[in-house]
């Protein structure tokens, strides 16, 4: 059975939504077409990959990360992961700017992923990443 996990929009998200609706409707107001229909296209492509936004785990054992319907699929397998915890970004007054999902593969990459219930999505794999390991 696959378990599908959406992801939460964090802070900065909603900061570049501002920054480009911004843009757009000063550019309306100046009356320069060009740069208004660029913002607010890049509106849209950031709407659908943050609102879009899944990570899945598969039956077969694989993780599915899709990033909307304008990005491509990823995925890897979960026996191809090395760790997986949570992260944080850099600390102001002890307090994290953003907290995430570390997951890091045998390769030397890591992927970096927002997941609504951390938790949750941290046990799924995890359990998931031992039954691979007891198959083999």
């Amino acid at each position: 059975m696959n378990r599908t996990f959406h992801a939460r929009i964090a802070t900065g998200h909603y900061l570049t939504l501002a920054l480009f609706a911004w843009l757009a409707v000063q550019s309306l107001w100046m009356k320069y077409p060009l740069p208004a229909v660029v913002a607010m296209l890049a509106l849209v492509f950031f709407i659908e990959r943050f609102i879009h936004t899944t990570y899945t785990l598969t039956a077969d054992g694989r993780l599915q990360i899709s990033q909307g319907r304008f990005s491509r699929l990823r995925e890897r397998g979960v026996a191809d992961i090395a760790s997986v915890g949570r992260a944080s970004s850099m600390q102001v007054a002890g307090h994290a700017l953003m907290r995430y999902v570390l997951v890091r593969y045998k390769d030397g990459t890591c992927d970096a992923l927002l997941p609504v219930k951390e938790d949750e999505f941290i046990r799924a794999l995890e359990k998931k990443m031992q039954t691979i390991d007891s198959q083999a």
